[in-house]
């Protein structure tokens, strides 16, 4: 659809443009390892930064939606054949080309589909709704009924999964010299901020020299793209784990990001869609990592910059309610949500404020300069905040501090 905007795709792009005169004395092959390094969370030199932006312009000038038929794609089919792709499959010569034509229209810089909705005037932030508040028919508070903290019944579950996390060795038998294992789950803006958390918290005293903090989230890899057993992200997670000495046994604790890529419609569309792919991958994870006794989940940040549709507002801002629909059915009992099939489940921190109008709760705004140019992924001082809310979250909730901080056992 002529909504989505994948790493993959913007690869393609860059090799699809070398070939233009206006482009001859840019390094593609250069800007396509900038792309990948940065999809990767790396931190790119300012200079590389430079080089990578002068590629992604000139290979916008160099292309013409109006030549390029925009108005003849088949903007679901094109989507289609890269899913494909993306699986592996071998698409015919003449599918690569309506993908590549697909490709070339939606990088010139197409706006927001049809289907997706404006947003309204204004998004409160929903810990600043109340009980009595109503967006689309739902009340405020992260767990529902203007409350922003767990109901006592699963704050006490909560409590006994905590009790039982502990150092690991590679077994996942209980062992002094062992580990605890915290990983991340989710897409290109989580690997980024997750990053820089974890440079953060290895640097900090407040971190337990037990919590060996790993980054497995990966650009391009939403929920739908963690949702199949097994699915490509799962064999990439299981490698970082590997590389750092970590097994699946002692993966404990988890920061599960809740997005899709290109969401439309309204809210029980793309949100149901969104809940039973998370729902998917959290019991996915289970299976993974057996010893996995808390994720904590998380929307997205403001979205109100985004140029395109990958995750504009509302969208971003809406993001949150499936996370709130998946514990309250935890909390309820829900039989596809035992704790044997899948971690307890638990707010992380909420990221999401209105813009530079802020919300009550922490002050916390999102700054045009927070974004990369597309005002989706985070910048720099974007992934810092991030970063900076993740560890003040882990080191001060009741229901976190106990195994991450250091001495709080």
């Amino acid at each position: 659809m002529k909504h989505f905007i994948l790493t993959s795709l913007l690869l393609l792009s860059f090799t699809s443009v070398q070939g233009q005169d206006n482009t001859e004395a840019l390094d593609f092959a250069k800007a396509r390892q900038l792309l990948e390094r940065r999809g990767r969370g790396e931190t790119l030199a300012e200079d590389e930064r430079a080089s990578l932006d002068r590629a992604v312009a000139e290979r916008r000038k160099g292309q013409d939606p109006a030549k390029s038929g925009s108005g003849s794609i088949d903007w679901k089919k094109a989507k289609a054949l890269h899913e494909r792709r993306q699986r592996g499959e071998t698409l015919t010569a003449e599918e690569e080309r309506e993908l590549a034509r697909a490709v070339a229209v939606r990088n010139s810089g197409g706006g927001r589909p049809d289907t997706q909705r404006p947003a309204p005037e204004r998004l409160t932030p929903l810990t600043d709704l109340t009980a009595d508040d109503r967006y689309e028919g739902e009340d405020g508070g992260l767990y529902g009924g203007g409350a922003n903290s767990p109901p006592e019944a699963h704050r006490r579950g909560a409590e006994a999964e905590l009790a039982k996390i502990q150092p690991l060795n590679a077994a996942g038998e209980p062992d002094a010299n062992g580990l605890v294992g915290f990983v991340s789950i989710s897409m290109s803006n989580a690997t980024q901020e997750f990053s820089r958390f974890k440079q953060l918290a290895d640097r900090s005293p407040l971190k337990s020299p037990k919590v060996m903090i790993v980054d497995c989230a990966q650009g391009g890899q939403a929920m739908a793209e963690w949702a199949p057993p097994d699915a490509r992200p799962w064999e990439e997670a299981l490698r970082r784990l590997a590389a750092a000495k970590v097994s699946p046994q002692q993966v404990q604790t988890a920061w599960i990001k809740l997005a899709n890529k290109g969401p439309t419609g309204s809210l029980q569309e793309h949100g149901r869609k969104l809940e039973q792919d998370t729902l998917a991958v959290l019991r996915n994870a289970k299976a993974r990592f057996p010893n996995l006794r808390i994720a904590y989940l998380g929307s997205r940040i403001y979205g109100g910059y985004a140029i395109g549709g990958l995750n504009p507002e509302p969208y971003a801002y809406e993001s949150a309610f499936p996370v709130r629909w998946l514990i309250g059915r935890q909390i309820k009992g829900d039989t596809e949500l035992p704790l044997t099939e899948s971690p307890l489940l638990l707010w992380g921190p909420y990221l999401w404020a209105e813009g530079t109008k802020g919300r009550k709760v922490d002050g916390l705004v999102w700054e045009r300069s927070d974004f990369a140019g597309d005002g989706v992924h985070p910048s720099e001082s974007g992934r810092q905040k991030v970063a900076g809310l993740l560890l003040d979250f882990l080191t001060t909730d009741p229901l976190a501090k106990p195994w991450f901080a250091k001495g709080a056992k």
